[in-house]
């Protein structure tokens, strides 16, 4: 599989990564085993997990795995930190909860250090600088060797990154962004993908695939054994069953039929391929969907096909995104 370097750093992360949201809830050890050995033998190397994902347990199946079927350094692992189960508190960014949370991160995942370090999500009760500066402890200690954010809008992550370049050699420059993208979910490209690409931030997108309804599973029902069917993930889902979603689906489709590929390689093969993006991040539900979605590697779609699924999709981005004279 092919490498590609995250943001302007050193680090190379394959272009397609693993996404581990399920793993020791609905995901058990055996499937998730087959997953990682399965993505490990196709030359994956980016695989993401974090803090809350299965209330700890896909971190700890995650360092089980690592333990006697895929060797440590043939991954780069990915983790986050921040979210917390509070009512009143979705997000602590507090720079004694990030450290704490990745201290116990590293200890259910087996590991000194993980490759790729970030805060899940903008904590508006911290001051941002205290939170940052728990990325730059993070780093010099060695427990991480790279530090991104998560869910950040535009001017959260312009600010973010640029407060960590100011001082470069002391603070640590932002490696990635981890936000949704997919032709169901292009608001990034409003200012977030601006923002990263002009900071040399690299965009891992989640739920590439429109949270798995661009695979065209729901276009005639909801399959019992779907997530879309899930207790847990049925209303993830459902945002995107809409008559708009319908219609790009469609396109989608049709585009696979040209190509005698599938819907999903068309789907994934499209923001893998968006400027800006690193890895699109993909949770197969077992080892035959994950070699589906890794078989895209030999796709790169036809110009005309991106035209077409770039109008499809396009959101409706007018003032300030544009040049105000031509509106």
């Amino acid at each position: 599989m092919e490498q590609r370097h995250l943001g302007r750093t050193g680090l190379r992360v394959s272009r397609i990564g693993l996404g581990t949201l399920t793993w020791g809830r609905d995901t058990d050890q055996h499937d998730a085993a087959d997953l990682l050995k399965t993505f490990w033998e196709a030359g994956g190397t980016l695989v993401d997990t974090a803090d809350v994902y299965g209330g700890g347990e896909s971190e700890y199946l995650l360092g089980q795995l690592m333990e006697g079927l895929v060797p440590r350094r043939d991954l780069v692992i990915s983790t986050k930190a921040g979210s917390v189960p509070d009512p009143d508190r979705r997000f602590d960014g507090s720079r004694g909860h990030l450290l704490a949370a990745l201290d116990a991160s590293l200890a259910r995942l087996g590991t000194d250090y993980v490759d790729l370090w970030h805060v899940h999500a903008f904590d508006p009760g911290t001051p941002l600088e205290e939170t940052l500066q728990a990325l730059d402890i993070a780093v010099s200690s060695g427990r991480a060797r790279y530090a991104g954010v998560s869910n950040f809008c535009g001017w959260q992550l312009a600010k973010a990154a640029t407060w960590q370049l100011a001082a470069p050699g002391i603070r640590t420059r932002l490696a990635s962004t981890q936000m949704e993208y997919s032709l169901l979910q292009r608001g990034v490209e409003r200012e977030v993908l601006p923002a990263a690409r002009d900071l040399g931030v690299g965009l891992l997108p989640s739920s590439p695939l429109g949270r798995g309804v661009l695979t065209g599973k729901y276009r005639q029902t909801t399959p019992p054994d779907s997530r879309g069917a899930s207790e847990h993930l049925a209303p993830f889902v459902e945002p995107y069953l809409d008559d708009t979603a319908r219609h790009i689906v469609d396109a989608v489709t049709t585009a696979a039929d040209g190509l005698a590929v599938t819907p999903l390689q068309v789907a994934l093969a499209w923001v893998r391929d968006r400027p800006g993006v690193a890895a699109p991040i993909v949770g197969a539900r077992n080892a035959q969907q994950l070699t589906a979605a890794l078989s895209v590697e030999a796709l790169s779609l036809p110009d005309e096909i991106c035209r077409a699924l770039d109008d499809v999709s396009a959101p409706l981005h007018r003032y300030p995104d544009h040049d105000w004279s031509t509106l």
